[in-house]
């Protein structure tokens, strides 16, 4: 769709040279004779660049701009006058106008502000929706947390994001450790800088001193220009580290020097260089076992472990679990125009599963089972949900209180899921005092 462009000028002869000259180029132009009939077309319809004359009878430019930028309408505005002069472009800059033209004007010069405007209006806009896209993903609302643990863990995040202060996460694979990570960045003083994620254990102890501090040029085979590293593309920004726990002795003193120094010096290079980034570490390891076990070291912990976050499992915190499969339902429902909903079985096999892929094996299973529906609910046979040893009250060997126990456990997730968590009418339903409840489901591991 071609720009569209709003030219305002009480010289009729000149409005139309410039109408003229862009309409060549293929652009939209609606002509205005005064400031009030522009303002009316600007608020009444999609304007992409406004061309004012500055001096008009009336409500001249600046006014118009004034105008524009009180009902909160920002297209960029250039301004032309025959009266060039610093003053009256310095007021107009003032009053956020994209720039300014002085008559008599070359209409190629007239050409390259307006590519110029249109390509920053582009980029404003481009901005606003990648902003909205991230929002989405990592603003307070997308957060789950229907959990106690996970309230917990959201307000923890709340108050670490905006310290300087360096951040070990630790929780098994699929919990989530760089969505964490990303929404410490995100709601950081640092979200519009980089956020570098690396994983420490997809490289060789050679090669990761290369990714992470970089390299010059000759340093070694194939270096044959040089490259920054991970540290200073993060600049100003946030670096994650994730499987930390996986790294070499010998290169745990590398970076001990470089969290301890806040420099990097580059393979084959000997000038070091300051680095401002906040440093991320995430591991499926309990780094303090590590440490007593001698394969980490202990001052390195101690640097990483400033601000701890533990990750819980998905199936120690299982009333998060429908809350998030409503979320990726819609995620992944938006390609099919609308998102199947779950019935009351799949939701109870839902909740009946172990999780041992966490949130991430969750995620999979919504996005298997929306691709493999056939109806306007997913079933139970959608999710195929790969199914753990069954324990002992399943076998046919087993005791007659652990059938008792296998059943009374099924019955009261079932229970759980129809009253969404809500225990005093799961309670109610099955007869039982709410204490009562709460003892079997600490027995049964519900």
């Amino acid at each position: 769709m071609n720009a569209r462009i709003l030219i305002a000028d009480d010289e009729e002869r000149m409005a139309a040279v410039i109408a003229m000259t862009l309409r060549r180029d293929g652009y939209e132009c609606q002509v205005c004779a005064d400031g009030e009939e522009a303002l009316r077309h600007a608020a009444g319809g999609a304007v992409d660049l406004l061309i004012s004359d500055l001096k008009m009878p009336g409500m001249d430019g600046i006014e118009l701009l004034r105008q524009l930028r009180a009902q909160g309408l920002n297209m960029p505005v250039i301004l032309v006058t025959a009266h060039g002069s610093v003053s009256s472009a310095v007021a107009a800059m003032r009053e956020g106008a994209f720039d300014y033209i002085a008559k008599p004007f070359d209409n190629d010069e007239l050409r390259t502000l307006v590519r110029r405007a249109l390509e920053m209006r582009r980029l404003e806009r481009e901005n606003r929706y990648l902003r909205a896209a991230v929002g989405r993903r990592y603003g307070v609302e997308s957060f789950v947390a229907a959990s106690a643990a996970s309230q917990e863990l959201l307000e923890l995040l709340r108050r670490v994001a905006p310290s300087r202060a360096t951040v070990l996460i630790e929780g098994e694979s699929g919990t989530g450790k760089e969505v964490v990570a990303r929404i410490l960045h995100y709601w950081s003083e640092r979200v519009g800088e980089p956020f570098v994620a690396v994983n420490c254990k997809a490289f060789a102890p050679g090669v990761l001193e290369s990714e992470l501090f970089g390299h010059e040029k000759g340093s070694f085979t194939g270096a044959t220009a040089a490259r920054a590293g991970c540290f200073e593309r993060a600049a100003g920004g946030t670096l994650l580290l994730d499987e930390i726990g996986e790294i070499s002795a010998d290169f745990q003193a590398k970076l001990l020097r470089v969290l301890q120094e806040s420099e990097v010096v580059r393979v084959g290079g000997v000038a070091a260089k300051a680095v401002d980034v906040r440093i991320i570490a995430a591991t499926n390891r309990a780094l303090r076992d590590e440490v007593a076990a001698g394969r980490f070291r202990e001052d390195l912990y101690f640097r990483l472990n400033v601000i701890p976050i533990r990750l819980r499992p998905l199936r120690e915190r299982r009333e998060d679990i429908l809350p998030l499969a409503e979320l990726f339902l819609d995620r992944y429902g938006r390609d099919r125009g609308q998102a199947p909903a779950l019935d009351g079985e799949s939701a109870a096999a839902l909740l009946a599963h172990q999780w041992p892929g966490n949130v991430r094996e969750l995620e999979n299973a919504i996005e298997r089972a929306v691709v493999l529906s056939r109806g306007p609910s997913i079933t139970p046979e959608d999710l195929l949900l790969e199914q753990a040893p069954q324990p002992a009250a399943a076998a046919a060997e087993g005791t007659l209180q652990e059938h008792l126990d296998f059943a009374a456990a099924a019955r009261i997730r079932a229970a759980l899921t129809r009253h969404r968590g809500n225990r005093q009418e799961v309670a109610s339903e099955l007869g039982i005092e709410r204490t009562t409840l709460y003892r079997m489901m600490k027995r049964l591991g519900i």
